[in-house]
């Protein structure tokens, strides 16, 4: 019985009896229903199973026909043959789109485009369908070159294929025939027009024993007659880290993009191929009552399918068609392939023949490959994950053009993939960096919000002049309109921004103390850099604490950044001192909130354990001038410590130097605050001197009892700062630091 019938006979039934009756027999009526439909959609899905088959044997036939007839080439142009033409042609671009074209169907399309056979509008659609669905003979990209000698195919067909070759060069089986033509491909350095994509190629495909002193000396020519272009700095980069001694020229020190991007004809298609081999995300099955809202198919953004699998090549294909054990492969003068790489000791014993996946983007899922990355320092291997991941990040993630959520949360998983690929390296990318010049002007400081703070915070060290119109003004408009939340956040970011700087300009000078080369010319630049982020954020904590009305939450995330500031001569051996700034220092230092005033009091002492490290080396090492802190640094730390010790000890708060004038306390008609701060009144230690005088114990002992209460800044400050009787003899020291 259908269903429309049976919805018919049981309609009068229902309308005679109760409710309950009603609900059992529509209970009982959706569950046959739901057998029936689950029925019909088996049925349905195996039809579909067959048609489906038997379209791929029709398409594989149709795809045969229409390579042999490339393969024979057009002999007439009557209009019967233009149609038969296109018809091959779409059956070409139909499978390729779908399924990706096998190695040997790839090797007969290349012979096609490049041989000359039709005009240049076949072969530019022939070119643009050359999807591998699996990998790239390295036979068919010689043979494809071969042609190129040939000169049957015009400018534009080549430009095409070395774009082609750049957007596959990770899908090609082996590089070792490719790169013995590596004097063809520098040759063609010499045509206009080719030269950017012969650029590109060459930097992919570079080793060190391809450079030789006469090809630096073409590129050198070539420079000077066509200008400073990325595309042969690229190259004489790449050069110069190979060979240092062959090149003398001065390069760009900074990391960057220098080629365009070349797989935007293939983008989709390749994005596709990748999902098929991976294979699409299980998802549950959902059962409806009801007709079923059908909607248009609509590409999931997955970052499991974006970031590849690990398939060094062809190996496995290799062992499998010769009989080949596994170890009889390894045994093998042959690279040992990634698939197998299971320990760390395996990685040390392997590390000279190890062979890196055909997809530079599988390394961020692998620690092993990225314990590989970090000490085989080579330029190519960082520019092939470069390039992949600026075409995910700045093209395939376009949530920052079009404020489009859909996928925040897969998103969200792939920007933590890169983020702990980062943190394991201890490096920053640089594509991440180009991805927030980018992406930083339309964020609305709310979508990812964490992941995109903590790329932040890897932002390799550079000029801060440079990068504060294209990430600090932003992030600043961004910062005084949002929540003190997202205020907190940023601080925190820019506190990790701050010390991952500080860590690589610290190992930078070791390495150029242990190479002996000058120091000053870039040294005083980059303290400079370390000195205005600094001030950036003292600027920013100062507006922030107006704002939002003196928050003492926000309060310990200033102090927090400036606990990390405090210790910067001593934890990382840099002349830099910079002190709190006044707006921060005393409305700390007059807070309600004792732990606010504990933690000043511990960046005061860690303040002065610098200054006078830094003194005392002064006189013993006898530091060069350059690197001396200023009398200036010295004054504004005794004005500060001459304020704390006035409102915790003296009680003389405020003299002559302090930048809260006396005026100030004239106009609130506050009369006696001279003697209304100490360690008994003052407003943060207020709780703990009333409980101490209800114990009943002697003032003597009050020292003692805020000593413990875990006030541990506040002990530290006393005690190095002040001296008194309950003070041990060894620490009692003059408070004031002279700079003579």
């Amino acid at each position: 019985m259908s269903p429309q019938k049976e919805v018919n006979s049981q309609t009068p039934r229902r309308n005679s009896q109760g409710s309950s009756s009603y609900q059992t027999n529509l209970l009982a009526w959706i569950l046959k229903e739901d057998l029936n439909n689950s029925k019909s959609i088996s049925r349905h899905e195996q039809n579909n199973s067959v048609e489906d088959d038997e379209h791929a044997e029709d398409q594989g036939e149709a795809l045969q026909v229409a390579l042999r007839f490339f393969e024979k080439g057009l002999f007439k142009t009557s209009r019967s043959e233009d149609k038969t033409l296109e018809k091959h042609l779409k059956t070409v671009v139909n499978v390729a789109s779908k399924n990706g074209l096998a190695p040997e169907e790839i090797d007969i399309l290349l012979n096609v485009a490049l041989s000359g056979k039709f005009g240049s509008a076949v072969n530019f659609r022939i070119l643009k369908y050359l999807i591998p669905a699996t990998l790239i003979s390295e036979d068919s990209v010689v043979k494809a070159v071969s042609w190129l000698c040939v000169g049957k195919c015009c400018g534009s067909t080549k430009v095409l294929f070395y774009r082609w070759l750049v957007a596959m060069f990770d899908f090609i089986d082996h590089k070792e025939k490719i790169n013995l033509l590596y004097g063809f491909f520098f040759a063609s350095l010499q045509d206009d027009g080719l030269c950017p994509y012969v650029c590109h190629f060459l930097y992919l495909l570079t080793k060190k024993e391809n450079v030789k002193p006469f090809r630096v000396r073409k590129l050198l020519d070539l420079q000077a007659k066509m200008g400073r272009q990325p595309h042969l700095q690229a190259l004489l980069s790449l050069y110069k880290f190979f060979v240092p001694t062959l090149i003398s020229v001065s390069l760009p020190v900074k990391k960057k993009i220098y080629f365009k991007n070349s797989e935007n004809l293939w983008k989709t298609a390749l994005i596709a191929m990748r999902q098929r081999k991976q294979g699409p995300s299980p998802e549950p099955l959902k059962l409806m009552f009801g007709p079923a809202k059908i909607r248009p198919g609509k590409r999931k953004w997955n970052a499991h399918s974006l970031i590849p699998v690990l398939n060094s090549s062809s190996h496995s294909k290799e062992i499998g068609k010769k009989g080949m054990s596994v170890s009889d492969y390894l045994g093998s003068n042959r690279s040992f392939p990634v698939e197998q790489l299971r320990s760390f000791p395996q990685l040390l014993q392997n590390i000279h023949c190890l062979e890196l996946p055909s997809q530079m983007g599988a390394v961020l899922n692998n620690s092993l490959l990225l314990h590989y990355i970090n000490c085989v320092k080579d330029e190519s291997i960082l520019l092939r994950l470069y390039n992949w991941l600026s075409q995910i990040l700045q093209e395939e993630c376009i949530w920052y053009k079009v404020n489009n959520y859909e996928h925040g949360k897969e998103f969200t998983n792939f920007l933590d993939t890169i983020i702990k690929a980062q943190c394991f390296l201890q490096e920053g990318f640089c594509s991440c960096e180009i991805f927030l010049y980018k992406s930083l002007p339309l964020w609305d400081g709310f979508c990812c919000r964490s992941q995109f703070l903590q790329l932040m915070s890897w932002v390799p060290f550079s000029s801060f002049s440079e990068m504060k119109p294209v990430i600090f003004d932003h992030l600043a408009q961004l910062f005084f309109t949002s929540t003190i939340y997202f205020k907190c956040s940023v601080l925190e970011s820019l506190k990790e921004l701050l010390q991952n700087w500080l860590l690589w300009l610290s190992m930078d000078i070791n390495k150029k103390i242990v190479q002996n080369s000058p120091l000053e010319t870039t040294f005083a630049g980059s303290l400079n850099s370390l000195f205005q982020l600094i001030n950036y954020v003292g600027w920013l904590s100062t507006n922030a604490m107006r704002l939002e009305s003196n928050s003492t939450f926000l309060l310990h995330f200033v102090l927090d950044f400036y606990e990390k500031v405090c210790d910067i001569y001593i934890n990382y051996n840099l002349p830099l001192m910079v002190l709190v700034p006044p707006g921060i220092f005393y409305l700390a230092l007059l807070s309600l909130d004792s732990s606010i005033l504990n933690q000043l009091c511990y960046i005061m002492h860690r303040y002065r354990k610098n200054l006078i490290t830094a003194k005392q080396n002064e006189l013993v090492l006898k530091t060069k001038p350059e690197f001396i802190f200023s009398s200036k640094t010295y004054e504004e730390y005794n004005h500060y410590l001459t304020a704390m010790i006035g409102c915790l000890w003296t009680v003389r708060p405020f003299q002559k130097g302090s930048c809260i004038d006396s005026e100030v306390f004239k106009k609130i008609e506050a009369k006696k605050y001279t003697n209304s701060l100490n360690l008994v009144r003052h407003p943060a230690l207020l709780s703990y001197s009333v409980s101490f005088l209800l114990q009943g114990k002697k003032w003597n002992s009050y020292l003692d009892y805020l000593f413990s209460q875990g006030l541990q800044g506040l002990k530290l400050f006393i005690r190095s700062s002040i001296h008194h009787s309950f003070v041990s003899s060894s620490q009692s020291i003059n408070p004031m630091i002279n700079k003579r």
